[in-house]
This record gives structure tokens, C-alpha cells and sequence, in this order.
């Protein structure tokens, strides 16, 4: 059952949301991104204060190739919110929402690093898990893989069962 806070919210946002999906008791909405500063200050103001995750999917070939996903949870009513942003790889550009919710700033950051996904108005956009000189963007589909082999000379890795002790069973002491 979706929580109550969810379904008021929902319907707050239905004018200003694109689509609505509901799944295993969950809502989530659609939202543009020219809207989605308006829609997060009306979540917050319905209590929904705690941005829980900020991620993204690549959905290629899909267009649009990306979404940016709010997770957005309301813990006095136990009740959690979905919203996405869809954007083209063209124009992968999406407001920051640093200033309202502090706890996205790194996770913005990630999203940058991995998608290559910018945020318009961050205060310090850079690469926080890969090296700066990394070139590309590894949680792309179209990322190529790499393999390097692994060498194991001089040794030979040997399985659990060769290295892990056995203990001997021992019939359980019945009580007294």
C-alpha cells in the first residue's frame, strides 16, 4: 500500500509531472527538467526532506538516453518518492539541487564522474571516483571494456576446499 504522504504528493505534482509509474507500492514521477527545482521545493515542503539517493540509468538506445533519479524519503510518515529526469546524451545537463538538499553534492559529483551527466549551478563539479585524467565515463553503455589479464606465475591459486581447516563434528552434550 502506497503511504498516504506518497499519494498526496503525487497528486500535488500531477500537473507539473509528465508521466506516473506505480510499482510494488511505490510512486514515480516524470518530471521535466525545467521543472524539477519547483517539484523538489514543493517535496520538501511536504516533508519529503531527506534526499536518500541521487543516481542515473543509461537507458541506450533508448532516447532520451538518460534519467537522473531522486529518491526522496519523508521519515515522520514512512513514505518514499521516485522522480526522474529524462535527458539526451546531447544535452545531459540538469539543475543542481545542492542548495536544497546539501547531501547531493557528492552524489552529484558521482553521477558526473560515471555518466558524465553536468549539473548547472554546482558549486564543485569534478571527477570524485575516478582519476582526473580518466578519460570517458565507465557507467555509460557505450563505455568499451577493458580486460587485463591476470598472470598468476610461480603460483597456482588453489580451491576453498584445499586451504580451509575441516573441523571434526562432535555429537551435541545432551543437558543435565
Amino acid at each position: 500500500m502506497i503511504a498516504a504522504a506518497a499519494e498526496a504528493l503525487a497528486r500535488d505534482l500531477a500537473g507539473l509531472a509528465e508521466a506516473e509509474e506505480r510499482f510494488r507500492d511505490e510512486v514515480t514521477l516524470i518530471i521535466p527538467r525545467e521543472r524539477l527545482l519547483d517539484v523538489l521545493a514543493r517535496a520538501r515542503d511536504a516533508g519529503f526532506a531527506a534526499l536518500t539517493d541521487l543516481t542515473a540509468v543509461d537507458r541506450l538506445p533508448q532516447q532520451p538516453r538518460f534519467e537522473v533519479v531522486y529518491l526522496l524519503t519523508n521519515s515522520a510518515a514512512s513514505a518514499r518518492v521516485r522522480l526522474k529526469v529524462r535527458v539526451d546524451a546531447d544535452d545531459a545537463l540538469v539543475p543542481s539541487v545542492e542548495s536544497s538538499y546539501p547531501g547531493a553534492n557528492w552524489l552529484e559529483r558521482e553521477v558526473f564522474d560515471m555518466f558524465g551527466i553536468r549539473f548547472s549551478g554546482h558549486p564543485d563539479l569534478k571527477r570524485i571516483l575516478m582519476p582526473d585524467d580518466w578519460e570517458g565515463h565507465p557507467l555509460r553503455k557505450d563505455f568499451p571494456l577493458v580486460e587485463e589479464p591476470v598472470d598468476f606465475t610461480g603460483h597456482t591459486p588453489k580451491v576453498p576446499s584445499a586451504i580451509i581447516p575441516k573441523t571434526p563434528r562432535t555429537p551435541p552434550t545432551p543437558p543435565r
